[in-house]
């Protein structure tokens, strides 16, 4: 019995993480997709959870402007969105808890692997990497092509627009 449920464990971890294997949302909706099964429906607008607002859209801009040039175009609602994908294993509450993975507070700038409590892969302990803007964007494209072998079972996101929301959503979320 447990042999059936092998490969079923492996498809829901992906699915969690964001591996679907349904048609994407096309880039001009408007309203969030939640995944249920292998394909997106439209979340209904009470359950939709809304960007948290930074302190001030001058708070925001100063952090975006901090993170490179072309951070400044960066759409904090849609990183917002695309950061569900993430929520399944990461929190970014200062002094929150690891779940799956490690909690993203104060990773902007520190070393890999570098969370107290957390058991990291060999890997990505050994990798030496430091969470700068590059190497964010290199990881969230594509983690096992960055650091092969290491635990996350995230497949990426192929739309660099995506890519550069997500990370400025997080470094906004976690200088508050």
């Amino acid at each position: 019995m447990f042999r059936k449920l092998i490969p079923l464990v492996s498809v829901l971890a992906l699915t969690a993480c964001g591996g679907e294997t349904g048609p994407a949302p096309a880039a001009d909706d408007q309203q969030p997709a939640t995944q249920t099964g292998s394909s997106y429906a439209e979340a209904p607008a009470e359950t939709a959870m809304p960007a948290a607002e930074p302190q001030s859209a001058g708070d925001a801009a100063a952090i975006l402007a901090s993170l490179g040039e072309s951070y400044a175009a960066a759409d904090l609602a849609n990183g917002a969105r695309q950061f569900r994908r993430c929520q399944s294993c990461h929190t970014l509450d200062a002094g929150g808890r690891h779940t799956v993975g490690p909690n993203l507070h104060g990773t902007i700038g520190a070393p890999a692997a570098s969370q107290d409590g957390f058991a990291y892969s060999r890997q990505l302990t050994e990798a030496g990497l430091t969470w700068d803007t590059a190497t964010l964007e290199a990881w969230i494209t594509n983690p096992r092509a960055l650091v092969p072998g290491n635990r996350m079972s995230f497949v990426g996101l192929r739309n660099p627009d995506d890519v550069r929301d997500v990370i400025a959503h997080i470094a906004v979320e976690t200088a508050q």
